[in-house]
Protein backbone atom coordinates (compact mmCIF):
# COMPACT_ATOMS: atom_id res chain seq x y z
CA UNK A 1 0.00 0.00 0.00
CA UNK A 2 2.94 2.29 -0.83
CA UNK A 3 0.46 4.35 -2.61
CA UNK A 4 -0.53 6.12 0.17
CA UNK A 5 0.27 9.07 1.89
CA UNK A 6 2.71 8.90 4.35
CA UNK A 7 2.95 10.96 7.71
CA UNK A 8 5.51 13.40 8.12
CA UNK A 9 8.00 14.13 10.89
CA UNK A 10 9.57 12.89 13.42
CA UNK A 11 8.82 9.11 14.49
CA UNK A 12 6.37 8.23 17.17
CA UNK A 13 5.94 5.46 19.73
CA UNK A 14 3.29 3.68 17.28
CA UNK A 15 4.88 4.78 13.54
CA UNK A 16 4.52 1.40 11.77
CA UNK A 17 1.71 0.25 13.06
CA UNK A 18 -1.47 0.61 10.49
CA UNK A 19 -4.99 0.61 11.81
CA UNK A 20 -8.14 0.20 10.60
CA UNK A 21 -11.08 2.19 11.71
CA UNK A 22 -14.50 0.73 10.68
CA UNK A 23 -15.95 2.67 13.66
CA UNK A 24 -18.46 5.82 13.91
CA UNK A 25 -19.81 8.80 16.18
CA UNK A 26 -16.90 9.12 19.05
CA UNK A 27 -15.72 6.40 21.04
CA UNK A 28 -13.91 4.06 18.64
CA UNK A 29 -13.03 6.81 15.90
CA UNK A 30 -11.20 8.76 18.57
CA UNK A 31 -9.69 5.83 20.29
CA UNK A 32 -8.40 5.62 16.96
CA UNK A 33 -7.08 9.20 16.60
CA UNK A 34 -5.34 8.91 19.98
CA UNK A 35 -3.14 5.87 18.01
CA UNK A 36 -2.78 8.20 14.99
CA UNK A 37 -1.22 11.06 17.64
CA UNK A 38 1.24 8.15 18.39
CA UNK A 39 2.33 8.15 14.80
CA UNK A 40 -0.29 4.85 13.60
CA UNK A 41 -1.13 4.87 10.01
CA UNK A 42 -5.14 5.07 10.38
CA UNK A 43 -7.63 4.63 7.50
CA UNK A 44 -10.64 5.58 7.98
CA UNK A 45 -13.29 3.87 6.20
CA UNK A 46 -16.98 5.11 6.04
CA UNK A 47 -20.04 4.26 4.38
CA UNK A 48 -21.35 6.59 1.57
CA UNK A 49 -23.30 8.55 3.43
CA UNK A 50 -20.71 9.21 5.84
CA UNK A 51 -20.16 8.69 9.27
CA UNK A 52 -23.31 9.81 11.29
CA UNK A 53 -21.16 12.49 13.32
CA UNK A 54 -20.54 14.17 9.87
CA UNK A 55 -24.22 15.46 10.40
CA UNK A 56 -23.67 16.46 14.02
CA UNK A 57 -25.13 20.32 14.43
CA UNK A 58 -22.55 22.73 13.67
CA UNK A 59 -21.70 26.16 12.65
CA UNK A 60 -19.49 25.30 10.11
CA UNK A 61 -20.78 25.20 6.80
CA UNK A 62 -19.38 22.33 4.79
CA UNK A 63 -18.03 19.57 7.90
CA UNK A 64 -19.36 19.12 11.30
CA UNK A 65 -16.98 20.63 14.01
CA UNK A 66 -17.57 17.14 15.97
CA UNK A 67 -16.06 15.35 13.31
CA UNK A 68 -13.20 17.47 12.51
CA UNK A 69 -12.04 16.95 16.09
CA UNK A 70 -12.72 13.18 16.41
CA UNK A 71 -10.82 12.35 13.24
CA UNK A 72 -7.69 14.14 12.72
CA UNK A 73 -4.81 12.87 11.38
CA UNK A 74 -6.39 10.00 9.70
CA UNK A 75 -6.69 8.52 5.84
CA UNK A 76 -10.62 8.65 4.28
CA UNK A 77 -12.13 6.16 1.95
CA UNK A 78 -15.64 4.97 1.12
CA UNK A 79 -16.62 1.48 1.12
CA UNK A 80 -20.17 0.40 0.86
CA UNK A 81 -20.26 -2.78 2.49
CA UNK A 82 -23.59 -4.05 0.62
CA UNK A 83 -21.50 -4.59 -2.70
CA UNK A 84 -19.53 -7.90 -2.42
CA UNK A 85 -16.45 -6.02 -4.47
CA UNK A 86 -16.33 -3.34 -1.44
CA UNK A 87 -16.48 -6.16 0.82
CA UNK A 88 -13.79 -7.63 -0.65
CA UNK A 89 -11.50 -4.75 -0.12
CA UNK A 90 -12.36 -4.44 3.50
CA UNK A 91 -11.38 -8.08 3.92
CA UNK A 92 -8.38 -7.50 1.75
CA UNK A 93 -7.36 -4.48 3.64
CA UNK A 94 -8.05 -6.65 7.10
CA UNK A 95 -5.41 -9.07 6.20
CA UNK A 96 -2.61 -5.79 6.38
CA UNK A 97 -3.33 -4.34 9.22
CA UNK A 98 -2.01 -4.07 12.63
CA UNK A 99 -5.38 -3.23 14.75
CA UNK A 100 -8.84 -3.38 13.47
CA UNK A 101 -11.41 -1.39 14.69
CA UNK A 102 -15.25 -1.33 14.45
CA UNK A 103 -18.40 -0.92 16.88
CA UNK A 104 -20.60 -2.68 15.07
CA UNK A 105 -24.18 -4.33 16.06
CA UNK A 106 -23.82 -7.78 16.89
CA UNK A 107 -24.21 -10.12 13.68
CA UNK A 108 -22.87 -7.44 11.40
CA UNK A 109 -18.82 -8.45 11.46
CA UNK A 110 -20.22 -11.69 10.63
CA UNK A 111 -22.08 -10.66 7.24
CA UNK A 112 -19.45 -8.73 6.26
CA UNK A 113 -16.53 -11.52 6.24
CA UNK A 114 -14.42 -9.64 9.22
CA UNK A 115 -15.55 -11.80 12.34
CA UNK A 116 -12.42 -11.94 14.82
CA UNK A 117 -12.41 -16.23 14.10
CA UNK A 118 -12.26 -15.53 10.32
CA UNK A 119 -9.60 -13.09 10.58
CA UNK A 120 -7.32 -14.54 12.88
CA UNK A 121 -7.31 -17.72 11.42
CA UNK A 122 -5.95 -15.94 8.46
CA UNK A 123 -4.16 -13.33 10.37
CA UNK A 124 -3.13 -14.53 13.84
CA UNK A 125 -0.89 -11.37 14.38
CA UNK A 126 -4.25 -9.10 14.43
CA UNK A 127 -5.10 -6.51 16.88
CA UNK A 128 -9.10 -6.91 17.30
CA UNK A 129 -10.89 -4.20 18.96
CA UNK A 130 -14.71 -4.57 19.11
CA UNK A 131 -16.60 -1.29 21.08
CA UNK A 132 -19.95 -2.47 22.30
CA UNK A 133 -22.21 -0.44 24.29
CA UNK A 134 -23.08 -3.66 27.13
CA UNK A 135 -20.31 -5.99 26.30
CA UNK A 136 -20.23 -9.32 24.14
CA UNK A 137 -22.43 -11.38 26.66
CA UNK A 138 -25.44 -10.99 28.83
CA UNK A 139 -29.27 -9.66 28.32
CA UNK A 140 -28.24 -6.28 27.03
CA UNK A 141 -25.65 -7.20 24.11
CA UNK A 142 -27.24 -6.67 21.48
CA UNK A 143 -28.47 -3.34 22.74
CA UNK A 144 -26.89 -0.53 21.09
CA UNK A 145 -25.70 1.74 23.33
CA UNK A 146 -25.43 5.68 23.85
CA UNK A 147 -23.36 8.22 26.13
CA UNK A 148 -26.13 10.18 27.92
CA UNK A 149 -28.15 6.47 28.15
CA UNK A 150 -25.11 5.01 30.19
CA UNK A 151 -24.97 7.71 32.00
CA UNK A 152 -28.86 7.55 33.21
CA UNK A 153 -28.22 3.64 33.88
CA UNK A 154 -24.99 3.40 35.69
CA UNK A 155 -26.09 6.22 38.54
CA UNK A 156 -24.13 9.29 36.78
CA UNK A 157 -26.93 11.43 36.40
CA UNK A 158 -28.37 10.93 39.91
CA UNK A 159 -24.66 11.37 41.39
CA UNK A 160 -24.46 14.28 39.56
CA UNK A 161 -27.62 16.08 40.77
CA UNK A 162 -27.60 19.62 42.94
CA UNK A 163 -29.22 18.87 46.68
CA UNK A 164 -32.79 17.63 46.20
CA UNK A 165 -32.43 18.56 42.70
CA UNK A 166 -33.26 16.29 39.91
CA UNK A 167 -30.97 13.91 37.98
CA UNK A 168 -28.61 15.69 35.33
CA UNK A 169 -27.08 14.94 32.65
CA UNK A 170 -23.09 15.61 32.53
CA UNK A 171 -22.50 17.14 28.69
CA UNK A 172 -19.77 16.71 26.61
CA UNK A 173 -20.05 12.75 25.57
CA UNK A 174 -17.94 11.68 28.89
CA UNK A 175 -18.53 8.23 28.50
CA UNK A 176 -17.50 8.33 24.85
CA UNK A 177 -14.48 10.06 25.63
CA UNK A 178 -13.46 7.39 28.45
CA UNK A 179 -14.62 4.76 26.30
CA UNK A 180 -11.71 6.04 23.40
CA UNK A 181 -8.74 6.49 25.90
CA UNK A 182 -9.61 2.26 27.12
CA UNK A 183 -9.68 2.06 23.17
CA UNK A 184 -6.20 3.30 23.19
CA UNK A 185 -4.70 2.09 26.40
CA UNK A 186 -6.22 -1.62 25.17
CA UNK A 187 -4.65 -1.60 21.90
CA UNK A 188 -0.97 0.01 23.02
CA UNK A 189 -1.13 -2.97 25.91
CA UNK A 190 -2.33 -5.63 23.23
CA UNK A 191 0.48 -4.73 20.86
CA UNK A 192 3.38 -4.25 23.65
CA UNK A 193 2.28 -8.25 24.24
CA UNK A 194 2.17 -8.89 20.51
CA UNK A 195 6.16 -8.18 20.65
CA UNK A 196 6.47 -11.39 23.44
CA UNK A 197 3.58 -13.92 22.25
CA UNK A 198 3.67 -13.17 18.25
CA UNK A 199 0.05 -13.36 18.69
CA UNK A 200 -3.00 -10.58 18.53
CA UNK A 201 -6.00 -10.85 20.47
CA UNK A 202 -9.36 -9.87 20.62
CA UNK A 203 -10.42 -6.53 23.04
CA UNK A 204 -13.74 -5.59 24.35
CA UNK A 205 -14.60 -2.05 25.10
CA UNK A 206 -18.15 -1.09 26.28
CA UNK A 207 -19.89 2.25 27.22
CA UNK A 208 -21.20 0.36 30.52
CA UNK A 209 -17.02 -0.78 31.43
CA UNK A 210 -16.70 3.11 30.57
CA UNK A 211 -19.14 4.50 32.83
CA UNK A 212 -18.66 2.08 35.75
CA UNK A 213 -14.57 2.60 35.42
CA UNK A 214 -15.42 6.18 35.73
CA UNK A 215 -17.29 5.84 39.36
CA UNK A 216 -14.48 3.26 40.80
CA UNK A 217 -14.23 5.48 43.67
CA UNK A 218 -18.13 5.31 44.01
CA UNK A 219 -18.11 1.80 43.22
CA UNK A 220 -17.56 0.29 46.80
CA UNK A 221 -20.03 -1.28 48.85
CA UNK A 222 -18.98 -2.56 52.23
CA UNK A 223 -20.67 -5.89 53.61
CA UNK A 224 -21.90 -3.56 56.40
CA UNK A 225 -23.59 -0.66 54.68
CA UNK A 226 -27.12 -0.26 53.54
CA UNK A 227 -28.54 0.98 50.43
CA UNK A 228 -28.55 4.35 51.35
CA UNK A 229 -25.12 4.82 52.23
CA UNK A 230 -23.49 7.93 51.06
CA UNK A 231 -21.62 8.11 48.45
CA UNK A 232 -21.49 11.67 47.14
CA UNK A 233 -17.66 12.77 47.52
CA UNK A 234 -18.33 16.91 46.92
CA UNK A 235 -17.46 18.90 49.72
CA UNK A 236 -20.55 19.61 50.81
CA UNK A 237 -21.04 22.99 48.15
CA UNK A 238 -17.45 24.49 49.52
CA UNK A 239 -15.65 23.26 46.65
CA UNK A 240 -17.38 23.84 43.87
CA UNK A 241 -18.21 27.09 41.50
CA UNK A 242 -18.94 30.26 42.83
CA UNK A 243 -20.38 33.71 41.73
CA UNK A 244 -18.27 36.27 42.37
CA UNK A 245 -18.47 40.57 41.33
CA UNK A 246 -17.77 39.37 38.32
CA UNK A 247 -17.93 35.92 36.45
CA UNK A 248 -17.47 32.86 38.46
CA UNK A 249 -14.72 30.69 40.29
CA UNK A 250 -14.40 27.53 40.66
CA UNK A 251 -12.26 27.23 44.13
CA UNK A 252 -11.15 23.33 45.98
CA UNK A 253 -10.36 23.87 49.95
CA UNK A 254 -10.30 20.19 50.71
CA UNK A 255 -6.91 20.35 52.83
CA UNK A 256 -6.13 21.92 56.08
CA UNK A 257 -3.70 24.59 54.70
CA UNK A 258 -6.05 25.36 51.52
CA UNK A 259 -8.55 25.86 53.87
CA UNK A 260 -6.55 28.24 56.26
CA UNK A 261 -5.49 29.84 53.18
CA UNK A 262 -9.32 30.62 51.69
CA UNK A 263 -10.33 31.86 54.77
CA UNK A 264 -7.38 34.24 55.33
CA UNK A 265 -7.67 35.72 51.81
CA UNK A 266 -11.10 36.14 51.55
CA UNK A 267 -10.71 37.63 55.51
CA UNK A 268 -12.72 35.14 57.09
CA UNK A 269 -10.55 34.10 59.52
CA UNK A 270 -13.13 33.70 62.39
CA UNK A 271 -14.07 30.05 60.45
CA UNK A 272 -10.81 28.91 61.36
CA UNK A 273 -12.05 26.92 64.19
CA UNK A 274 -12.82 23.82 65.69
CA UNK A 275 -16.22 23.98 64.40
CA UNK A 276 -15.01 23.87 60.39
CA UNK A 277 -11.70 22.19 61.16
CA UNK A 278 -12.27 19.11 58.64
CA UNK A 279 -13.97 18.62 55.51
CA UNK A 280 -16.84 16.96 57.20
CA UNK A 281 -17.54 19.46 59.35
CA UNK A 282 -17.60 21.91 56.70
CA UNK A 283 -19.93 20.06 54.20
CA UNK A 284 -22.40 19.16 57.80
CA UNK A 285 -22.18 23.14 58.11
CA UNK A 286 -22.39 24.67 54.33
CA UNK A 287 -25.28 26.37 55.08
CA UNK A 288 -23.68 28.15 57.75
CA UNK A 289 -20.28 28.84 55.67
CA UNK A 290 -21.71 29.52 51.77
CA UNK A 291 -23.45 32.70 52.52
CA UNK A 292 -19.98 34.73 54.12
CA UNK A 293 -18.01 32.57 51.91
CA UNK A 294 -19.85 34.24 48.79
CA UNK A 295 -20.92 37.65 50.23
CA UNK A 296 -16.54 38.08 50.76
CA UNK A 297 -16.52 36.44 46.94
CA UNK A 298 -18.62 39.36 45.74
CA UNK A 299 -16.10 41.66 46.53
CA UNK A 300 -14.21 41.31 43.49
CA UNK A 301 -14.15 39.49 39.99
CA UNK A 302 -13.02 36.07 39.48
CA UNK A 303 -10.14 37.03 37.49
CA UNK A 304 -9.00 38.92 40.26
CA UNK A 305 -9.48 36.35 42.75
CA UNK A 306 -7.67 34.09 40.98
CA UNK A 307 -4.76 36.71 40.74
CA UNK A 308 -5.17 36.61 44.86
CA UNK A 309 -5.14 33.19 45.39
CA UNK A 310 -2.31 32.19 43.22
CA UNK A 311 -0.80 28.51 44.38
CA UNK A 312 -2.31 29.22 47.58
CA UNK A 313 -5.80 27.93 47.16
CA UNK A 314 -6.31 25.83 43.96
CA UNK A 315 -8.95 27.79 41.78
CA UNK A 316 -9.74 28.71 38.30
CA UNK A 317 -11.81 31.27 36.94
CA UNK A 318 -14.55 29.79 34.59
CA UNK A 319 -13.72 30.27 31.15
CA UNK A 320 -15.58 29.79 27.14
CA UNK A 321 -13.80 27.26 25.53
CA UNK A 322 -12.56 29.96 23.06
CA UNK A 323 -10.66 31.45 25.62
CA UNK A 324 -8.50 28.04 25.53
CA UNK A 325 -7.09 28.76 21.93
CA UNK A 326 -4.93 31.67 23.51
CA UNK A 327 -4.05 30.64 26.82
CA UNK A 328 -0.93 31.44 27.76
CA UNK A 329 -0.64 27.55 29.13
CA UNK A 330 -2.09 26.30 26.01
CA UNK A 331 0.17 27.86 23.60
CA UNK A 332 3.56 26.78 25.60
CA UNK A 333 2.40 23.46 25.78
CA UNK A 334 1.75 23.33 21.98
CA UNK A 335 -1.71 21.73 22.22
CA UNK A 336 -3.26 23.78 19.31
CA UNK A 337 -2.51 23.01 16.14
CA UNK A 338 -3.12 24.80 12.38
CA UNK A 339 -5.04 22.79 10.36
CA UNK A 340 -5.90 23.35 6.85
CA UNK A 341 -9.00 21.07 5.12
CA UNK A 342 -9.96 20.64 1.95
CA UNK A 343 -13.17 21.63 2.37
CA UNK A 344 -13.86 23.60 5.60
CA UNK A 345 -10.40 25.52 4.98
CA UNK A 346 -7.97 26.43 7.91
CA UNK A 347 -8.84 25.75 11.32
CA UNK A 348 -7.18 25.53 14.78
CA UNK A 349 -7.54 22.65 16.57
CA UNK A 350 -6.42 20.25 19.56
CA UNK A 351 -3.74 17.99 19.06
CA UNK A 352 -0.58 16.45 21.11
CA UNK A 353 -2.99 14.75 24.31
CA UNK A 354 0.56 13.01 25.54
CA UNK A 355 4.34 14.58 25.54
CA UNK A 356 6.63 11.75 24.37
CA UNK A 357 10.54 12.97 24.83
CA UNK A 358 12.21 10.75 22.51
CA UNK A 359 9.39 9.78 19.91
CA UNK A 360 7.09 13.15 19.50
CA UNK A 361 5.25 12.04 16.77
CA UNK A 362 4.71 13.10 13.16
CA UNK A 363 2.31 16.61 12.68
CA UNK A 364 -0.85 15.80 12.91
CA UNK A 365 -3.56 16.93 9.76
CA UNK A 366 -6.74 17.48 9.46
CA UNK A 367 -9.49 15.08 9.86
CA UNK A 368 -10.30 14.05 6.04
CA UNK A 369 -13.46 14.47 3.95
CA UNK A 370 -15.49 12.59 2.98
CA UNK A 371 -13.55 9.56 0.43
CA UNK A 372 -10.80 12.18 0.71
CA UNK A 373 -8.30 9.29 -0.18
CA UNK A 374 -10.92 6.92 -1.40
CA UNK A 375 -9.28 6.26 -4.76
CA UNK A 376 -5.21 5.28 -3.42
CA UNK A 377 -7.16 3.38 -0.82
CA UNK A 378 -9.38 1.22 -3.30
CA UNK A 379 -6.55 0.79 -5.66
CA UNK A 380 -4.49 -0.55 -2.64
CA UNK A 381 -7.22 -3.00 -1.61
CA UNK A 382 -7.52 -3.75 -5.91
CA UNK A 383 -4.06 -4.81 -5.91
CA UNK A 384 -3.74 -6.70 -2.70
CA UNK A 385 -6.70 -9.06 -4.14
CA UNK A 386 -5.23 -9.74 -7.20
CA UNK A 387 -1.94 -10.56 -6.33
CA UNK A 388 -3.12 -12.24 -2.79
CA UNK A 389 -0.24 -10.82 -0.87
CA UNK A 390 -1.42 -10.71 3.11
Amino acid sequence: MAALPSRQGPAGPLTGVRVLDLSAYIAGPYGCTLLADQGAEVIKIEPPAGDNLRKYPSTLETESRAFLGVNRSKLGAVLDLKQDEDRQRLQALARTADVLVHNFRPGVPERLGIAYPTLAAEHPRLIYCAITGYGDSGPLKDKAGYDQVLQAMTGMCAMQAKRDGPPEILYGSVVDYYASTLVAAGVASALFERERSGLGQYLGVSLLRAALAMQSARLVWAASEGREVGRDMRSGGITGIHPTREGHIYISANTPHFWQALCEKTGLAALLCERYDSVRKRAALRDEILPLLRAALARRSALEWEALFGDTVPCAAVRSVEDMFDFPQVREQGLIHDFEHPVAGPYRGFTAPIAFSRTPGPAPFAAPALDQHGADIRAAADRLRESGND
